[in-house]
């Protein structure tokens, strides 16, 4: 006769908080037993929120949030973050690695997409950037953001829509919302290595030819040659946004006097600009340095941008 086994033990889940939790009381011969820390280390990504749509294509941003309890409600400074590609579409991955780094240390980091220059001509960047802001503004719960304490910091390209933001700031044609009803108010910027005259790129050694229609430049106004349209150059200019009146938010600017994209002398433009007019701005050229790559992105290079956000937010 065949015995009769008796039916498998059924435990009805419960809904318990972790502490209340009962822990395992198995164990199996040679188990090595460690004691777990459960204090988080690192933070958490949300990939491809969408912000926005604009001439039918779905724009997002790729935010990094700090180490936190999942139950956890805190709020923390947010790095808005503009990623260079002259221009055009962007790998919003490139810099997400070190930028890990700032939501180590207790930011929200959302790196920008924006319309290429083929879609949308300047300032299509500019606008972008500001609906990104406006959208985690409004959103700054789900997201764990501080509304009143935001930093816009943007490289090569993205440096340029970050110095325009920051010099245009109240000029209803770089918007795409209403200002009265939705202000940015960003407490600071960080510009590296950004073109800021697009018509004087030339002046210096460069490996690129920065006057033709097909070249980044020519394409940021439509391609077109750029010495041959200066009216649509005008506005891309950042010193032309550059006075004494209203009073801006600090600019931190970095580059590096071997910069074979942009050439320094970009930096030097807008800096002199900015220091006669009064207005608050920290430059630092890092000697030995091309267009981009590791040198910006050293702990000791990081500190002083740390250190910059940290003073003004």
């Amino acid at each position: 006769m065949t015995p009769v086994s008796s039916p498998p033990m059924f435990i009805e889940p419960r809904d318990v908080d972790y502490a209340n939790f009962p822990a395992s009381t198995l164990t199996s011969e040679n188990m090595q037993v460690l004691t777990a820390d459960l204090q988080p280390e690192h933070g958490t990504a949300i990939l491809g929120v969408e912000y926005a749509r604009k001439d039918g294509i779905p724009l997002h941003l790729q935010i990094l949030l700090p180490p936190m309890d999942r139950e956890s409600t805190a709020i923390f400074p947010l790095v808005v973050f503009v990623q260079g590609s002259a221009w055009f579409e962007q790998n919003l991955g490139q810099s997400l690695p070190p930028l890990a780094h700032f939501a180590r240390k207790g930011f929200v980091v959302a790196i920008v997409e924006y319309r290429p220059s083929p879609v949308a001509t300047f300032p299509a960047q500019i606008r972008d950037t500001g609906t990104a802001i406006r959208f985690l503004r409004r959103n700054s719960s789900d997201y764990h953001v501080d509304p009143t304490r935001i930093v816009l910091w943007g490289d090569s390209s993205g440096g340029h829509t970050t110095v325009l933001t920051c010099l245009t700031e109240g000029d209803p044609f770089f918007s795409d919302e209403p200002l009265g009803q939705e202000p940015l108010n960003i407490r600071c910027f960080i510009d590296y290595y950004g073109p800021t005259d697009i018509s004087r790129m030339n002046e210096e050694p460069s490996t690129q030819n920065h006057i033709e229609p097909a070249s980044p430049e020519g394409m940021l106004i439509g391609g077109l040659n750029v010495l041959k349209h200066p009216d649509l150059v005008a506005p891309t200019v950042a010193m032309n946004h550059v006075s004494s009146t209203p009073r801006r938010r600090p600019l931190l600017i970095v580059h590096g006097d071997k910069d074979r994209l942009v050439p320094f002398g970009q930096s030097v433009l807008l800096h002199d600009a900015l220091r006669s007019a009064g207005q608050p701005v920290t430059f630092y050229q890092l000697k030995g340095a091309d267009h981009g790559g590791p040198a910006f992105w050293k702990e000791e290079i990081l500190s002083l941008v740390e250190n910059f956000i940290r003073a003004n937010i």
